[in-house]
């Protein structure tokens, strides 16, 4: 694990530095700069989640594939070459479907004008999310998995902060900053591509005859199946409100989601670095290493998720009353997503590990079995006339109740599969200490009533967290990474 807590250390850092502009950007910039249209906020932000879902598409499970075929191919030329042919013909299949079904498209998800006038960027966007997408994942296997966290964490969300701002004080209109936006993503694969091939000597060819097509090409099409399937279950809620409901809804919705969605910052520091390891791990048939991956990523992505809800939800109360009125109605989407995201990445690398093995057809069961059960929710517990409505389970509340409940099944049935068929699941006696810490900090803290404003408060609180949380996680030594992590900074800084 050394590579893992090397790099996982400064993928942490620069996820830490997005985390904290995420919060500037949606506790005060979002909020702000389109409190007076917030359906623009709805717009970016439906934009998005359609390019991510059709780039998925696009792209045919390239960027998986290049991870699990690169420790075994030996002419990384015509691998790499194929990564990148391959999204071109994906984009092109998508977008000559899009010119045929244009209108019946546009019908099907409800658009209303302002979404079908600004349609057309959702293909600029998927083509750059299909590139950064191949070339990350050639970072991540050449095991540098730093630089293009650094690009989507520090530099997309810093630029970000800086349209934000001439958004607000009305030096841009919002289709300049629309337009800007979207931009950044372009330059993010140029600086991506001068990194990597200013080290990395790659030649293209058209030539691919050392290179197990049919293989990859069946590995590519179930991993794209499965990982489509995942990436809707993500993304539905906020497309069936915007089609069940309007684009201010999705506003409204995307602030909350933001805020119990930042619980999995660990395990995308984590996750970056050892899906190649795992890869490696399978070539070698070392089931202990990937056990050992297994159990301590579960155990550190809980310690560290759970610290982050504590500060979520301890200071939920104060941290919603920053927000223009309009966005204070989602306290209960938080606690959804934040209570799903905290199984989720206590159940640690499950995914990785059956996308990397022999296994991954599941990964595409798996997913379509959720994908309908996420479906079949959000049209149960978004509208007027869901079930769960006297328990507020309605509207963006019940778009969150249905993803949280698809979020636990689905780990759930990744864990059970692991286990039934490698024989190894991630959970300890260690797990157990630290449920028990995260459940002591809470019931510590919860009765606690400061008397200062909402910012002193919130700071306040947070420290008190932090030094209960962290002394007694050292004290009892529930975690060896967090712990030689914490000493590393403590001699850091002593000397």
């Amino acid at each position: 694990m050394g590579i893992v807590q090397k790099q996982s250390l400064k993928n942490s850092i620069y996820f830490y530095i997005g985390l904290m502009f995420g919060a500037l950007s949606t506790v005060i910039l979002y909020p702000n700069a389109f409190n007076s249209h917030p359906e623009h906020l709805g717009l970016l932000q439906i934009i998005i989640a359609y390019s991510i879902v059709v780039s998925t598409f696009s792209s045919l499970g390239t960027p998986k594939t290049l991870i699990r075929f690169f420790p075994k191919v030996e002419n990384k030329n015509q691998l790499i070459s194929l990564s990148f042919m391959i999204p071109i013909i994906g984009f092109l299949l998508v977008l000559l479907l899009y010119f045929l079904f244009k209108d019946d498209l546009l019908n099907f998800v409800n658009a209303d004008e302002l979404l079908r006038n600004n349609f057309h960027l959702v293909f600029f966007l998927v083509s750059f999310l299909s590139f950064f997408e191949v070339l990350s994942s050639l970072s991540r296997s050449l095991l540098n998995a730093t630089i293009p966290i650094f690009l989507r964490e520090v530099f997309l969300k810093g630029f970000n902060i800086l349209l934000l701002i001439l958004h607000w004080f009305e030096y841009i209109d919002f289709t300049t900053f629309l337009y800007s936006h979207i931009s950044l993503y372009l330059f993010m694969i140029l600086i991506l591509f001068l990194s990597i091939f200013k080290k990395y000597k790659f030649k293209f060819t058209v030539r691919l005859d050392d290179i197990e097509g049919k293989q990859m090409i069946s590995y590519g099409l179930f991993v794209l199946a499965g990982g489509a399937s995942a990436i809707l279950v993500s993304k539905v809620d906020m497309m069936m409100i915007g089609k069940l409901m309007n684009l201010e809804s999705v506003a409204y919705y995307t602030i909350a989601f933001f805020i119990g969605n930042v619980i999995l910052v660990p395990s995308r520091a984590i996750g970056s670095i050892t899906a190649p390891l795992i890869a490696k791990a399978w070539k070698e048939k070392n089931v202990s290493e990937i056990k050992d991956i297994y159990e301590k990523s579960s155990l550190n992505q809980l310690l560290l998720g759970g610290f982050i809800f504590l500060i979520i939800w301890l200071n939920i109360d104060d941290g919603l009353a920053l927000l223009p009125e309009k966005f204070q109605g989602g306290k209960v989407v938080v606690l959804y997503i934040g209570l799903s995201k905290l199984f989720s990445v206590a159940t640690g690398v499950n995914g990785q590990i059956i996308v990397n093995s022999k296994y991954y057809r599941f990964d595409l069961y798996s997913n379509f079995i959720l994908l309908i059960i996420t479906i079949f929710t959000n049209y149960i517990f978004i509208p007027e006339s869901s079930p769960l409505s006297e328990y507020s389970i309605v509207g963006i509340n019940g778009a969150a109740f249905a993803t949280a409940l698809s979020v636990i099944i689905f780990n759930s049935l990744k864990m059970m599969y692991v286990y039934f068929k490698v024989g190894i699941q991630p959970f300890s006696l260690r797990t157990i200490k630290a449920i028990l810490l995260i459940v002591f900090v809470y019931f510590s803290l919860i009765f606690l009533n400061l008397t200062f404003s909402d910012i002193p408060n919130m700071i306040v609180k947070s420290l008190l967290i932090s030094i209960i949380y962290f002394s007694v996680m050292f004290v009892l030594k529930i975690s060896e990474d967090i712990n030689s992590m914490i000493k590393d900074l403590l001699s850091k800084f002593a000397s």
